[in-house]
């Protein structure tokens, strides 16, 4: 498996970042979190002067073997089906792409189906989805591995286009089961305040989930590796994302963080490196149950909370704009000095 190089954020012009922010003709941090990702996206790109270049989402499909234990109130064929409706155009993700001018992937990653050739979806095939953790491992170790690798290979394709920004969205009937489990194990939480409705369960499906995946995780234990962890209870497309995410990290490009699925890719990422931290920004807080306490354990603080919980990507897509923001107040807005108007140090020191 690829070790990954995440350089720490340069220091050099963190000063002139927030004289730059701080002098513009408003009050101190009256733009709020607009100022913070001004901030974070000039010290990720090293200059006083960011750009967000040929914006990438990257969907990652994946099929779980956990959902034939009744995990899901769907049948595991929407996978491959929802992969079709992304290819034909017709998803959430699609349209909230296209609506802000931003370029979207679809991966398969390890979907039970065989795509005919031809179509408009990236094969990075593993596997025809994974094994049910209740029984055995989810995947071998070399197939999360492989997965990490793939998912690397994958960013560096799209980073060589000119992309310095990329978010990453999913697609797998079960993946809430991986993630909620990858969330226990590793913020130490327990499963019972981990799991949600998923794909719309009902009070007795939910704490049939919960029975489910208690039991997995007796019957599997806690693995003594971050790797180990991974292959035994994630999925190919949580652990391909896992990988494109650290690679994002390593070539210096801002990455945005979807919701409770790809959270979950990115704090198995963060156990990998944590310098990957410092390039990451959270797009929305997810209404499934378990995600606050997840950016909660990644101190993490969420730009919207829209009450989504689809997944595909599409809080990366409704954020994006946000950030285009901060980047156009930063570059475009005039400081107090360049406008003529008094800052409060002037007035102060005038009175």
């Amino acid at each position: 498996m690829k070790t990954f190089n995440i350089e720490p954020l340069s220091k050099n012009i963190e000063e002139g970042l927030k004289h730059k922010i701080g002098f513009k003709t408003k009050p101190l941090g009256a733009l709020g979190q607009l100022e913070k990702i001004a901030l974070q996206i000039g010290l990720v790109q090293n200059t006083l002067s960011p750009e967000l270049k040929n914006p990438h989402i990257v969907v990652f499909a994946g099929d779980h073997g956990i959902t034939n234990e009744g995990v899901s109130a769907y049948p595991q064929e929407v996978t491959f089906q929802m992969v079709m409706n992304f290819i034909n155009g017709g998803a959430a993700i699609n349209v909230f792409c296209k609506q802000n001018k931003i370029n979207l992937k679809v991966v398969d990653a390890g979907v039970n189906y065989i795509f005919p050739h031809g179509l408009n979806v990236v094969d990075s095939k593993i596997g025809m989805g994974t094994k049910s953790f209740l029984q055995e491992p989810a995947m071998t170790i070399k197939e999360a591995q492989k997965c990490i690798d793939r998912g690397s290979v994958i960013v560096n394709e799209i980073y060589k286009s000119g992309c310095n920004v990329i978010g990453f969205g999913e697609m797998g009937i079960g993946n809430t089961s991986s993630a909620s489990v990858l969330m226990s194990l590793l913020c130490n939480i327990p499963i019972d305040n981990c799991v949600g409705k998923g794909t719309g369960l009902d009070s007795e499906g939910i704490n049939k989930k919960i029975e489910i995946l208690s039991l997995a995780i007796k019957k599997q234990g806690n693995p003594d590796t971050i790797l180990k962890t991974l292959a035994t209870y994630g999925g190919f497309e949580i652990a391909q994302i896992c990988g494109a995410m650290l690679q994002a990290a390593e070539n210096k490009m801002t990455i945005l963080v979807d919701g409770f699925i790809a959270t979950s890719a990115f704090l198995v990422a963060s156990k990998i490196n944590s310098g990957i931290l410092d390039y990451a920004i959270f797009c929305h807080q997810s209404n499934e149950k378990g995600h606050a306490l997840m950016l909660g354990h990644l101190g993490a603080d969420p730009l919207m909370k829209l009450d989504m919980r689809l997944g595909e990507g599409t809080g990366c897509a409704i954020a994006y704009p946000v950030i285009q923001s901060a980047v156009a107040f930063l570059n475009e807005m005039a400081s107090f000095e360049r406008a003529g108007v008094s800052n409060k140090e002037e007035v102060s020191v005038n009175a």
